[in-house]
C-alpha cells in the first residue's frame, strides 16, 4: 500500500477559490482537514494507495465555497465523493465505497462471523458518536463511560489489536472519534478514557502506527477544545 511517503497537501479552498472541473473524468474528495466524518474517506483512501486515484479538494468549512452547495453536494457537508459522473456522500457509506469500488488492499474481512461483527460496529458507531457528545454537557465519566466500555469489550472478542484482528473500516469508522474523545474529555473533564482499559489503550497505540491513518492527523488540541467547548456550550 502506498502509504509510507507523506503527500503534499492542497491548501483549503474558502468563499474565493475557484471550483474545479466537474465531471471532468477526475475523481474527487472533498474533504476537510479537521473533521472526523471526513477523516474517515481520507483514511480508507490513503490505506489503499490511491493517492493518485483520488485528488483531495479540501474546504475551509467556516468559510466554504458557494458553488459546493449550488453545484457540486446541495447538502454541503463534507465528505462527498466526485466519482463516475455522480457525487455521493455520508462517511460510512463512502468508506464502504472506496473500498469496494478501487483498487488495493480489502478493508472488509472474508469471513462471514468477522463480516456480520463488522455491521454491527458500523451500524452502533453513531450511537457511540452521539452518547460521547451528549456527554459533553452532562457528567461524560458516568454517560460516555458505558460505551468506552463496550468499546473496550468489542476489542476482546477477536485476537489482534483492532476489531476485527486486522485493520479495517471498522477501525476507520471509530478511531477519527475517539482520537478527539480522548483528547477533549482529558483536557476539560480530567478523564481518562484509557484507565482500566487496556484495549483500547494497545488499540490507539497500533493504529498510530499505520502510515495511512498518522497523515491524517491534523487535529490541534488547543482548536479542538475551544470547537467542542463552543459547540456543546460546554462551561468548564
Amino acid at each position: 500500500m502506498a502509504t509510507n511517503n507523506v503527500e503534499l497537501l492542497p491548501p483549503p479552498l474558502d468563499a474565493t477559490g475557484e471550483q474545479p472541473p466537474l465531471f471532468d473524468g477526475t475523481t474527487r474528495l472533498y474533504t476537510s482537514y479537521t473533521c472526523p466524518f471526513a477523516q474517515r474517506v481520507w483514511i480508507t483512501r490513503n490505506y489503499k494507495g490511491l493517492q493518485d486515484k483520488i485528488k483531495l479538494v479540501p474546504l475551509n468549512l467556516q468559510n466554504r465555497p458557494a458553488w459546493y452547495k449550488e453545484k457540486v453536494y446541495p447538502a454541503n457537508k463534507v465528505p462527498s465523493l466526485e466519482h463516475n459522473g455522480k457525487v455521493i456522500g455520508e462517511s460510512i457509506d463512502l468508506i464502504k465505497y472506496v473500498d469496494s469500488n478501487f483498487e488495493g488492499p480489502s478493508l472488509l474481512p472474508n469471513d462471514p462471523d468477522k463480516k456480520k461483527f463488522s455491521e454491527e460496529l458500523l451500524t452502533y458507531v453513531d450511537k457511540f458518536v452521539g452518547t460521547v457528545f451528549t456527554s459533553f454537557k452532562g457528567d461524560p465519566t458516568k454517560e460516555a463511560g458505558p460505551v468506552f466500555d463496550r468499546l473496550e469489550n468489542d476489542l476482546q472478542k477477536i485476537d489482534g489489536p483492532f476489531l476485527l484482528g486486522e485493520f479495517s473500516l471498522a477501525d476507520i469508522a471509530y478511531i477519527p472519534f475517539v482520537e478527539r474523545f480522548q483528547i477533549f474529555l482529558s483536557e476539560v473533564f480530567k478523564y481518562d478514557i484509557l484507565a482500566g482499559r487496556p484495549n483500547l489503550a494497545a488499540w490507539i497505540e497500533e493504529v498510530n502506527k499505520i502510515n495511512a491513518y498518522k497523515h491524517t492527523k491534523k487535529t490541534d488540541p488547543k482548536e479542538l477544545v475551544e470547537l467542542y467547548k463552543k459547540l456543546f456550550k460546554v462551561q468548564k
